[in-house]
Parts: C-alpha cells; sequence; structure tokens
C-alpha cells in the first residue's frame, strides 16, 4: 500500500513539473530571462522557505544543528543542478515541451536514478533480492520508454516543415536545442545526488520532531538555493547584457501584473514537483529510494508530452510517429507499475 501511496504522490509531482511551463506561453512583452528570473524567485526561494517553516518544526534550529558539510554538498549540487535547470528551460524554448523534455529527462534519468545506488554500493545488494530485480527490470524499462519517446521526437522534426515547427515553437533551433538539453540532461541528475548528500539534514530534521513524509523539505531549500545562485547570476547578466531588465518596471506594457503572476505561478508549480517527490521518496523505503527519480522523471515526461499534444506541437506528423510515441508512454506507465510491484515482493 506504501508504495501505492507513493507512485501517486511521485504522479502529482510529475504532474507539477510537467505542467510548470504553461503560464510561460501565456506571458507577453517580456524577454525569456525576466520570466526565469521571477519563476526562480518563487520556485527557489520563497516557496521552499515558506514550506520548510510550515512543515518543519524548529527551522531554524534543524538547520543550525545539521553538519556543515551536508548543507555545503547541497548547495553545491544545488548549483550543478541549477545549471541544469536553466538550460532545460532553453531546451523547451529551441525544441518544445515534447521533443525537449524527452531528450533532457532521459540523460537525467539514467544518470540520477543509476549513479547512487551503483556508488554507495547498494547495486550489488538489489540484484540479490526478487524486489531489488523487479525494481531495476521497471527502471531499466523505464529508461527504454524514455527513449522511444525520444524517437518519436526524433520522427517529428523530421516530417514537419520549418514553417510548421516555428509555428509551435517559435524559438525553434533544432542543433542548439539538443546540445543543451543534453547538459540539462547530465547536470539536472544532481538534484538527486543533492537529496543524497543532505540526508543528514533530513535525519536531523526527524530528530527536532518532523514527521517523516515532510523531512526531505529542509534539504530542499538548500539545493534549490543553489540552484537559484545560479540562475540569478545567468539571468543577471542576460538582463543587463540586452537591457531586458526594463520589463519590470516598463510604464508601457500595461501586462506587467499578468506577467508577474504568471511567471510566479510557474516556479510555484516547478516547486510542488520536488514537494511532492519527497514525500513519495519516502514512501519507497530506503532499499529502493533511488526508484523514486526514475518515478518522478517518468511521470514528468508523460505529463509533458500530454501537454504538448494538446498545445499542437505533434500537429501535422504521421500516424506511425503518434503510434511511436503512444507506444514510449505505455511503456513508462508499464514499468511504474512494475517498480511499484518491486517494492511489495
Amino acid at each position: 500500500m506504501g508504495s501505492l501511496i507513493g507512485l501517486f504522490l511521485h504522479a502529482i509531482g510529475g504532474f507539477a513539473a510537467g505542467s510548470f511551463y504553461m503560464p510561460f506561453k501565456l506571458i507577453k512583452k517580456w524577454q525569456w530571462e525576466s520570466s526565469w528570473l521571477v519563476l526562480g524567485v518563487a520556485a527557489w526561494i520563497l516557496t521552499p522557505m515558506f514550506v520548510a517553516w510550515l512543515t518543519l518544526p524548529n527551522l531554524f534550529e534543524v538547520f543550525n544543528a545539521s553538519p556543515w558539510d551536508a548543507k555545503l554538498y547541497a548547495f553545491l549540487f544545488g548549483v550543478l543542478w541549477g545549471i541544469g535547470g536553466l538550460t532545460f528551460g532553453l531546451s523547451m524554448r529551441y525544441l518544445g515541451m515534447s521533443l525537449g523534455m524527452g531528450i533532457a529527462l532521459g540523460f537525467t534519468a539514467a544518470f540520477g536514478t543509476l549513479i547512487p545506488p551503483i556508488y554507495d554500493g547498494r547495486i550489488l545488494d538489489l540484484v540479490q533480492t526478487k524486489g531489488g530485480l523487479f525494481t531495476l527490470a521497471g527502471v531499466a524499462i523505464c529508461l527504454f520508454g524514455i527513449s522511444i519517446t525520444g524517437k518519436a521526437g526524433i520522427l517529428k522534426e523530421k516530417e514537419l516543415n520549418d514553417d510548421e515547427k516555428q509555428t509551435s515553437v517559435p524559438d525553434y533551433n533544432l542543433k542548439k536545442g539538443i546540445v543543451i538539453a543534453i547538459i540539462s540532461g547530465i547536470l539536472s541528475a544532481c538534484f538527486a545526488f543533492g537529496l543524497q548528500a543532505g540526508k543528514p539534514i533530513a535525519d536531523k530534521a526527524v530528530e527536532y520532531g518532523t514527521t517523516d513524509i515532510f523531512m526531505n523539505n529542509g534539504i530542499l531549500v538548500w539545493i534549490l538555493w543553489g540552484g537559484f545562485a545560479t540562475n540569478f547570476i545567468w539571468t543577471a547578466i542576460l538582463s543587463i547584457r540586452k537591457g531586458s531588465y526594463r520589463d519590470f518596471y516598463d510604464p508601457k506594457n500595461n501586462r506587467k501584473t499578468r506577467n508577474y503572476l504568471l511567471a510566479a505561478a510557474g516556479g510555484i508549480t516547478w516547486y510542488f514537483q520536488f514537494f511532492f517527490y519527497g514525500m513519495g521518496a519516502t514512501f519507497l523505503g530506503e532499499e529502493f529510494e533511488f526508484a523514486s527519480w526514475t518515478l518522478h522523471i517518468s511521470f514528468i515526461l508523460f505529463f509533458s508530452t500530454m501537454w504538448g499534444i494538446i498545445f499542437k506541437e505533434w500537429k501535422g506528423v504521421s500516424k506511425k510517429t503518434m503510434l511511436t510515441l503512444g507506444l514510449g508512454l505505455v511503456i513508462i506507465l508499464l514499468a511504474t507499475i512494475l517498480i511499484s510491484l518491486g517494492n511489495n515482493v
């Protein structure tokens, strides 16, 4: 039963992550970096601190009592993840939600899922139990499903002409987008490493009276601070170079308030992917917690692809491409079921 609850929580987190970019499509008369900076303040500074304050008793005492190296490494992995998050947004800007997320998430799923158990030696223990074999098989099948959806994205690019691509993705650039998506996928996996490095913070939170389901919220603060540092530096450079900082106070733009709210809404939605990820991971248990990353990524890809279909990013493609896309999504869903079974055998 616990694994089913964890699966449900990961699905909610995946829906949030797969949907956060939707408000960006409604922002007008702002440069991309202006929207991204407002999103970052909401997603990586304000919301994490507020939620941690609500859910962790004696929050600042927990931070003071936590080992300095756990906080430092969580922050540093957050910096690397921040680069991945920054390029993640750019990959969708140049490739669209479906293809951009497909490529980036394929890499981050592989690295973020498999490296932690390999690093700490648990991978050998997993192959010696039935539950571990089920879970590893589910991870492998899920990665295969993600590759199939990526294949559908490649077929799509071959079938659509430049005008059709520009209609759904105005800044479309295949070569630049693929390079950025690969970098994003590798560095985004650092979030999973940050959670591992920050585990002493979670342990200290439980010691101070935090319920297990919320114990990861303290780690999120440090990781997301690191992510904000990276994104703030880059967006500030762009804003100064392009003069887009004027977006924030331009008296001629009557959409400023609307843009602020839309960008903040995207940021809050972004944060809640990790809020539910942290809760979902607690239900899988320490032995199979590594599989949380695969579940998280698979649900993100599933929901982002659904949004891509709804917003007609796949309009005009052949029946073969749509069948390939559908096959990839079905494989991902079957893999999540197998991972859930692995936690119950």
